[in-house]
Parts: C-alpha cells; sequence; structure tokens
C-alpha cells in the first residue's frame, strides 16, 4: 500500500530481469497497486503472471535461481529446496532458514537491488534440509504421546 516502497521492489526485480528471467505472480492487490500507482514495470525481462497453484508454484520455485519474499512458508520452502531467498523483512519467525544459509533478511528495502545482485553471483550451496524436516513429525509427536503415562 506505499507506492515508494512498491516501486523500489518493482525497480530491483526490474535490474534483475536486465541479466535474468524474472517470473513475479502477482497477488490481485499489488496488481491493483501497480496500476492505481502508475508504476512502470516495462522493459527487462520480467514476467507478471496471474498466481499459480500450489504445485506449480511450487515447480517454478524448485527451478529458481533466487526467491524473493515476504512470506514465511516460502522462507521454509526455499529452505527444504535448498534454493537461495531474500526474504523483504526486518525479522522471520523461522530463523533456522537463516542459520541453514538459504535466507538472507533485507531489512533496508533501499538495498534490495544490490541484494538481489550479490546473491545471484554467489554460487549455490549444496545443502540438506534441517534436522527433523524429513516429513515424520506426525510419528515422532505420536511417539511422545505414547510415552506419556497413562497412554
Amino acid at each position: 500500500d506505499r507506492p515508494d516502497r512498491l516501486k523500489t521492489i518493482l525497480d530491483a526485480l526490474m535490474h534483475a530481469s536486465q541479466s535474468a528471467t524474472v517470473v513475479f505472480p502477482v497477488h490481485p492487490r499489488t496488481r491493483q497497486r501497480i496500476e492505481e500507482y502508475s508504476l512502470d514495470v516495462g522493459g527487462g525481462n520480467i514476467r507478471m503472471v496471474d498466481p499459480l497453484g500450489y504445485l506449480d508454484f511450487l515447480a517454478l520455485e524448485s527451478r529458481a535461481a533466487l526467491v524473493v519474499t515476504d512470506s514465511g512458508g516460502l522462507q521454509e520452502e526455499t529452505t527444504f529446496l535448498g534454493v537461495p531467498c531474500l526474504t523483504v523483512r526486518p525479522n522471520t519467525e523461522r530463523p533456522v532458514t537463516i542459520t541453514q544459509g538459504t535466507n538472507r533478511l533485507v531489512e533496508d528495502i533501499a538495498r534490495l537491488s544490490e541484494e538481489i545482485t550479490d546473491a545471484l553471483d554467489r554460487p549455490r550451496k549444496s545443502t540438506l534440509p534441517p534436522d527433523l524436516w524429513d516429513g515424520r513429525a506426525a510419528g515422532r509427536i505420536v511417539e511422545v504421546f505414547l510415552s506419556l503415562p497413562g497412554a
């Protein structure tokens, strides 16, 4: 809802699109704000697409060189997939994504373009998902309940 902030983000994406294809699934509210504020998204190689279903989005995400987001869920998904992520927020409720090395916070939005360039220039690390991110949480929870007295 802040035109200056949205313009800075779009400018960073357009700058990145000079050297890489940028696929931007645009939320309807964001698309409305881009039009409302008459922000330019022309030039470069940026493809604004309608929101994707979960499986299509996951496929896109898994093949990305970099994901830029403000979503907590995407921080986790990129960490599991080993895809570099920049989170445009001052903090995260998912600190393992930072310690795992797949996610970096971008608090100063004026630096987003530089952070994107830096992230794309870095060699991609080979990472494994964090401990216990193996899809077996339900079984471990059941074991805990069964170990309780009276279970």
